[in-house]
């Protein structure tokens, strides 16, 4: 095959391989480039364990390859591994939880490689629920569900005084702006309701461009009808939404959590929802699962799901049509849409903005 075409290693484990790469992607891919899978068993989307030895095999695979896409299983691309790769020119990692643990983004740029990750492929569908799930809490339709299967099929006077109404008109406060939160803007706009994002590591042009207001977490907490956590957990934000937030929230307020559970004290939270003039949409919570006798499930303000937002419906998940989106972009002489910066790499480690 002509040298001209870019070479592609796709590093994984026999999972990601089976489930993640549909034919009709692969196919787009080897119009694209000529590919290689290189077997990597062990890993999750949380740990990359260190392994010398899978270290080591790697480096044969990379040192014509112009890309490589990593995924569960895949060692961490660090300088050693690059230093393999002289022909490397952009990395892309599949799933990652939005922490970029398989790449050494300092090495990686040191020596001149893009880093793009596709981890948004699951904020598409979670930006769906969201959307569900505050329908359903502004219609307090837990309470009313829970009235129902026990038997009383009489609408109930006081679950309907703590229904906030239509979404039409009301201001949304988001906490997070990123591909999550910016899908969420889309659903938003037809309801023609007002849209306030807190993310401290949004460039400042991009509150105009998108249309919504930036502002603080306290304006968010003390001002929307509606408050939606679509922050990634990461060592800044864990915990981040505790009692003194919570305390902010106005009665007859909703609150939304479709993000990570721990950035939510959940005792806290608890202890919010028993004053029982708020009602909240759980689909993230710390423990996960949430425990069969948390008192969460027990409460009727709470309108609780199981951390099935992600699921889309198909049978492979986004993020490998994404990558393959991305790949085209890049070897078409084009700017990456998910290119990893170091705003992004700030954000995820928790340090202040960029």
């Amino acid at each position: 095959m002509s040298d001209s075409r870019p070479k592609v290693l796709v590093a994984c484990d026999k999972n990601v391989r089976e489930n993640y790469l549909s034919s009709e992607e692969i196919q787009r891919l080897e119009r694209l480039a000529d590919w290689e899978w290189f077997e990597c068993a062990g890993g999750g989307i949380y740990e990359i364990p260190k392994d010398p030895q899978k270290a080591e095999a790697i480096g044969p695979h990379l040192a014509d390859k112009d890309a490589l896409i990593v995924c569960h299983g895949a060692p961490r691309i660090d300088a050693h591994i690059l230093s393999q790769a002289p022909r490397l020119k952009i990395i892309g990692e599949l799933e990652g939880d939005r922490f970029a643990a398989r790449i050494d983004l300092d090495a990686a740029w040191d020596r001149g490689v893009r880093t793009v990750d596709t981890t948004n492929g699951s904020s598409y569908p979670v930006a769906e629920w969201a959307l569900g799930m505050i329908l359903a809490c502004l219609r307090n339709a837990g309470a009313h569900f829970r009235r129902l299967i026990a038997g009383d099929t009489q609408r109930d006077p006081d679950v309907v005084r703590l229904m906030g109404g239509m979404l039409q008109g009301k201001r949304v406060g988001l906490i997070g702006g990123g591909h999550m939160g910016r899908h969420l803007i889309k659903l938003l706009r037809p309801f023609e309701g007002e849209i306030w994002v807190h993310d401290p590591y949004l460039p400042r042009e991009l509150a105009e461009a998108v249309g919504f207001v930036q502002t603080t977490l306290d304006n968010v907490f003390s001002q929307c009808d509606v408050v939606v956590c679509v922050a990634p957990l990461t060592p800044g934000t864990r915990g981040m939404i505790d009692a003194r937030a919570l305390g902010l929230l106005r009665a007859g307020s909703v609150f939304v959590n479709v993000s990570r559970g721990a950035v939510v004290d959940s005792d806290a939270l608890i202890t919010r929802l028993r004053k029982g003039d708020i009602v909240a949409g759980i689909e993230a919570f710390d423990p996960e699962p949430i425990p069969p006798d948390s008192e969460l499930l027990q409460l009727e303000n709470a309108f609780v799901s199981p951390h099935f937002g992600w699921i889309t419906g198909t049978d492979h998940p986004h993020f490998f049509s994404l990558m393959i989106d991305e790949l085209e972009r890049f070897f078409a002489g084009h700017e990456p849409y998910f290119e990893l910066t170091p705003r992004a790499q700030a954000n995820r480690a928790g340090a202040p903005p960029v």
